[in-house]
């Protein structure tokens, strides 16, 4: 552990005078998603049993296989971040005349320690026992591919060739998914067990796969995409344009992408479990608007108190993560909170929901309070 360095909040490597209050707002809400969101509306809707809760349960749970809800945003918004402050952390790096190789030793770490870290917490790594591994499953080894290639790609290509290189992995993922033929099934379709990206990770990973029909070798194409559309979101953040300007091309460019998503999505349907490039253009232009409010609220016209707890979790969100996955904080409540069943009934659970989550971030609150950040 280090005071005031950078570990998720990749943002720490900018210059305090340079920090963008919003990204770390932004952070914390998608983490905010990530920790609570699910299960709290879940429970509510146990509790209620209504339309409307059962509606916000539903948007707060993965579809079977087509289209999205709004609890798909969380991993693209994660992807999408981490990508908005590459701009800033590489830059400072380079004007400080790093070596290559200093920047490619701390790419590499990163990406080891991410990707043990998603064996902890979804590979059951802890178990000790090989044959329960699962050595690409998670969101945070997502993040590590998507953020190894586009640094890689930020640091040695113009800016122009960054949208190449984003078109260029929309494209070619696409052809993928449509064009090879799937030994014993025939012409790769979008379909469970009948696309090439899936009957490449079960070919490549054997037993280490982890069962599910998520794909995620070959659609790191689609994870580098999502990161590279937060790159250039920073981009335009870094800009010496008025931040007026940057809020409303943030909003239009959100626009354009999520209506380029859904337009494509006609012929090459939408699909979480694919990552399918109009997954990546319509959760991307979804990042690119939320960005744009939490942009023109926290920095354009100065309004911040509100966002102080979502810094807070924004500030250490990969420690929030981890912790709230090999930690149950609801047994936790359910210690404390001993004795209140009695009284609420159906709306127990999510009580518990809201005890875990408030045990977790007063963890948070103090590691904030006490300026210590896990450092990747």
């Amino acid at each position: 552990m280090k005071n005031r360095p950078n570990l998720e909040n990749m943002s720490e490597n900018l210059f305090q005078s340079q920090r963008i209050l919003s990204i770390d707002a932004l952070r914390g809400f998608d983490m905010l998603l990530i920790i609570f969101a699910d299960h709290f509306f879940f429970n509510l809707n146990e509790g209620a049993d209504t339309s409307l809760t059962a509606s916000l349960a539903k948007q707060f749970s993965h579809p079977d296989w087509f289209g999205s809800t709004f609890y798909d945003i969380i991993m693209p918004l994660f992807l999408f971040v981490v990508g908005a402050v590459i701009p800033f952390s590489l830059s400072k790096r380079m004007q400080e005349n790093a070596s290559k190789g200093a920047i490619y030793r701390k790419l590499l770490r990163r990406f080891i320690i991410l990707f043990i870290l998603g064996w902890i917490v979804q590979g059951n790594l802890l178990a000790w026992d090989i044959d329960q591994l699962h050595i690409f499953s998670n969101t945070l080894q997502a993040i590590a591919v998507g953020y190894l290639f586009s640094c890689l790609a930020y640091i040695h290509l113009k800016r122009k060739w960054l949208y190449v290189v984003f078109a260029f992995c929309l494209i070619i993922y696409a052809l993928i998914l449509t064009v090879p033929n799937v030994p014993e099934v025939g012409r790769s379709m979008l379909l469970p067990d009948q696309n090439f990206a899936l009957y490449f990770d079960r070919l490549v990973l054997g037993k280490f796969d982890d069962g599910l029909q998520y794909t995620w070798l070959l659609t790191g194409f689609g994870f580098t995409a999502t990161t590279l559309s937060g790159v250039f979101a920073g981009e335009l953040i870094k800009s010496k344009l008025s931040r007026k300007k940057i809020a409303t091309y943030l909003l239009l460019i959100g626009i354009a992408a999520l209506a380029l998503g859904f337009t494509w999505g006609i012929w090459h349907p939408i699909v979480k479990k694919l990552w399918t490039s109009t997954f990546v253009l319509a959760s991307s232009g979804v990042c690119f608007i939320l960005m744009a409010l939490f942009y023109w609220v926290v920095d354009v016209k100065g309004k911040s108190k509100w966002a102080f707890p979502l810094k807070v979790i924004g500030m250490n969100a990969i420690t929030a993560y981890v912790l709230s996955h090999v930690i149950n904080f609801r047994e936790v409540a359910a210690f404390l909170l001993y004795g209140l069943e009695q009284y609420s009934g159906g709306y127990y659970q999510m009580i518990l929901s809201i005890g875990g989550f408030g045990v977790l971030y007063l963890l948070l609150w103090y590691m904030y309070k006490k300026g210590t950040f896990i450092k990747v």
